[in-house]
């Protein structure tokens, strides 16, 4: 059974930074690419980026391209978030997905067929 668990949310203050993990067990981690969606009080869950399991490749969506990097290492089975220039729209809980497809193909929550249970980053002076 996957196993994700997602680290190093908190408070920060607008055009601080943050770096989240995303800790994998139970699967093969380098056949999975992982993703990282957030959900703000009353919205839909969003996707924010996502990262290929074969060469790497990340993908951004447009709100966050440019401010957050993603990284895996697959020696740790741990996929990063690096965040910076946060603003407080990007306060939402965090969230990480596996799912052995590819990046390309897997934009939206239903997409992702294994889920941890989220980190709250809340960006607020």
């Amino acid at each position: 059974q996957v196993q994700l668990v997602e680290s190093g949310g908190g408070l920060v203050q607008p055009g601080g930074r943050l770096r989240l993990s995303c800790a994998a067990s139970r699967f093969t981690f380098g056949y999975y690419a992982i993703g990282w969606f957030r959900q703000a009080p009353g919205k839909e869950r969003e996707w924010v980026s996502c990262i290929s399991s074969s060469d790497g490749s990340t993908y951004y969506a447009d709100s966050v391209k440019g401010r957050f990097t993603i990284s895996r290492d697959n020696a740790k089975s741990t996929v990063y978030l690096q965040m910076k220039s946060l603003k407080p729209e990007d306060t939402a809980v965090y969230y990480c997905a596996a799912d052995p497809g590819l990046c390309p193909s897997l934009l939206r929550s239903a997409d992702f067929a294994s889920w941890g249970q989220g980190t709250q980053v809340t960006v607020s002076s």
